[in-house]
């Protein structure tokens, strides 16, 4: 059918609408259509990376419960190394950490917890990662190490912890008054732990309240 004059004159103006914008719109297009198949192909990368590291990480809790060291270090090695972003590293790394502990091999022990520290992605396994390393110096009786690990900055959901771990430091150092201090402050900021006030508590009433 016969296109009537407006109507020609619409089409006329798409044509020269479109040969004046569609190079552009074609190249928007196209870049849209890329940016998708990336994001696509990115999350299926991501989705591959944490089945990959999954695996690993259930052979290195495997390893943890047979008591064999070397499919340990295999497995914490290789996720350290090739999936460091992802949490079962930074879970591999602590339970790597406690395995060692347990063994008396501190030397490792400290390391996992260091790579957790300095690499891992939460913010709550690091603090976990500084919180046991402080322990493990005070055994070690690194006092200076373990408090300027406690006092450096860390979240606020963690201060209770922080400030009963820098009490035994300070008792360990013959500092009873501050570590007095130190163990107030826990009770301060322990919330509704019953077990962890408790604990704090027993402590603190063992210097005299």
């Amino acid at each position: 059918m016969a296109l009537d004059l407006e109507e020609q004159e619409q089409v006329a103006e798409l044509k020269a609408w479109w040969k004046q914008h569609g190079t552009r719109i074609l190249a928007v297009l196209a870049a849209v259509a890329l940016a998708f198949g990336g994001w696509q192909a990115w999350r299926g990368y991501d989705q591959r990376q944490a089945a990959e590291a999954g695996a690993l990480y259930d052979s290195l809790v495997q390893a943890v419960q047979a008591g064999d060291a070397k499919a340990l270090r295999d497995a914490s090695g290789a996720l350290a190394e090739n999936y460091p972003r992802t949490l079962y590293a930074s879970m591999g790394g602590l339970v790597s950490a406690r395995f060692y502990f347990d063994r008396d091999d501190l030397k490792s022990a400290k390391a996992q917890l260091q790579w957790v520290l300095e690499r891992s992605s939460s913010e709550e396994f690091r603090e976990l990662a500084r919180l046991r390393l402080a322990a493990l110096l005070l055994d070690e009786k690194a006092y200076d190490e373990a408090l300027k690990l406690l006092e450096s900055p860390h979240a606020q959901a963690y201060e209770a912890q922080y400030a009963a771990l820098k009490g035994d430091v300070l008792v360990a150092q013959n500092q009873a008054e501050a570590a007095r201090a130190a163990y107030r402050l826990a009770l301060e900021k322990a919330g509704t732990d019953s077990a962890f006030r408790e604990s704090v508590r027993m402590r603190l009433d063992a210097l005299g309240g």
